[in-house]
């Protein structure tokens, strides 16, 4: 009887908890519901804005890339605020600076205007890959961290499919559609910035970082309610401990952080060379290529936002339980037949199964690469130097998202589109071959468990 009554007591205090946690989780990555927005809704308006403004190709890859440009600085630099004045306050800053960008491009006057625009968002996307992740893998229990911080992918996904249909709704509003395709971002910039008011900081953060034991205990209370007193002492004197560590003290350019800066720095790497970019920025264009016409062409494109939310759930579902590998190796496997498929269809003239294709690569993307990436590269470095770890493969993704995007189109002009899906098909044999050699499994294990182990203090138990 002693034991069920505990086991009550245990399951009420368990119920609040994971509550709690939901909701902080959620409400940070809101921030990946902006960054998808804001990184697909302008392929509604990128061939108005290229033919009111008259630009020419090489300007109208620049504009359409001002945005990852801003993107790159915003990783590159968001380790800084992220340390220094914590996870809080950098989200809440985040959606402030997408507030600014969704009002600029809603009343751009010319493209400097336009691009100055959109390079502020970029800013606030790049920080936020930096920022949201790391905070929710901070406070998440390690059972629980695969979905929590695969929740960020899963609002970038809600954040495209919501602006593929804004698009949609919008195309027919007047001249000035393109404008409120835009500008309409403002709406959940403003509810995300006030919701992370209501955030408490990183334990993590406070603990390792600004040595506040007092704070850091208060904010563990409340993520591991009904535990005893002893265990959340445990668990502050485990992190403080990693966090003295001289992996952790040290330098990050160091021998023992190569392991996981090259593992960031290579899944971002493969992340951007799968084309995933390139096909939801330009997403209409790529159907019309294949015959659909403009209209048909943008509501195909509703489509692979759907197929993504979907996907995304079953990444989502399937995270903690194959593991961070097994996901990678389906995502893998299914880029190579879809790209490949691809590229057949353009050189064989079956343009007829394009569609289908993409969706079959975007199920793939959402299930491996898309469900895995953030959550990865916030779990590999320790707790000092995650968010310096987290900016370089932040920074490493967004500069060849950047790249990408920029010479998507001269590619597509110079080359028949088959061999440029080929090119990213044979760079995802490749992610193969890494994730076969080089990727080890972190699900289910304490961040600090996972510190050690790619550091090599248990030699073997991380398989790889």
């Amino acid at each position: 009887m002693q034991t069920e009554e505990a086991a009550v007591i245990q399951f009420r205090c368990f119920f609040p908890m994971k509550k709690r946690i939901y909701w902080w989780a959620l409400t940070s990555a809101l921030a990946g519901f902006l960054f998808g927005f804001d990184t697909v809704v302008i392929s509604g308006a990128e061939q108005t804005i290229q033919a009111l403004w008259h630009l020419s190709a090489g300007m109208h890859g620049f504009a359409m890339a001002s945005a990852l440009y801003g993107t790159v600085l915003g990783s590159l630099v968001g380790s800084w605020p992220t340390d220094r004045l914590g996870r809080k306050t950098t989200l809440t800053t985040i959606g402030i600076l997408y507030l600014i960008s969704a009002v600029g491009c809603g009343y751009a006057w010319n493209v400097g205007s336009f691009i100055l625009a959109r390079f502020i968002g970029g800013l606030g996307i790049g920080v936020s890959t930096v920022a949201a992740p790391l905070y929710i893998s901070e406070i998440s229990p390690p059972a629980y961290r695969g979905r929590l911080a695969g929740m960020f992918q899963f609002n970038i996904v809600f954040g495209i499919i919501i602006a593929f249909l804004s698009n949609y709704m919008l195309k027919d509003v007047g001249e000035h559609a393109w404008r409120w395709m835009l500008g309409v971002a403002a709406f959940p910039s403003l509810i995300y910035t006030v919701l992370c008011f209501g955030l408490p900081e990183s334990p993590r953060w406070l603990l390792s970082r600004r040595r506040d034991r007092v704070a850091g205990l208060r904010i563990l209370q409340l993520i591991m309610a009904g535990e005893p007193p002893i265990r959340i002492e445990a668990a502050a004197d485990e992190i403080l401990a990693a966090s003295n560590e001289r992996q952790e003290a040290g330098p990050f350019w160091t021998r023992q952080l190569r392991r996981p800066i090259l593992l960031a720095v290579l899944i971002a790497f493969f992340n951007q060379l799968s084309g995933i970019n390139a096909v939801l920025y330009f997403a209409p264009r790529i159907f019309e290529l294949t015959g659909l016409g403009a209209k048909a062409a943008l509501l195909r494109s509703v489509g692979i936002g759907i197929t993504n939310l979907l996907f995304t759930f079953v990444g989502l579902w399937l995270i903690d339980r194959l593991g961070r590998r097994t996901l990678l190796y389906i995502g893998s496997f299914g880029y190579i037949f879809s790209l490949g498929l691809t590229a057949w269809a353009f050189f064989s003239g079956h343009y007829a199964i394009v569609p289908a294709c993409i969706f079959a690569f975007i199920a793939a993307h959402a299930i491996g690469q898309g469900a895995v990436i953030w959550v990865f590269i916030s779990e590999i470095f320790p707790n000092r130097h995650r968010a310096t770890g987290q900016a370089l493969g932040s920074f490493t993704h967004w500069v060849f998202a950047a790249l990408l995007t920029t010479f998507f189109p001269s590619m597509v002009a110079a080359f028949p589109p088959g061999y440029v899906f080929l090119f990213f098909c044979g760079m995802m044999v490749l992610q193969l071959l890494w994730v076969r050699l080089m990727v080890p499994e972190t699900k289910g294990i304490s961040l600090e468990q996972i510190e050690h182990r790619l550091a090599g203090a248990h030699p073997g138990s991380m398989s790889s």
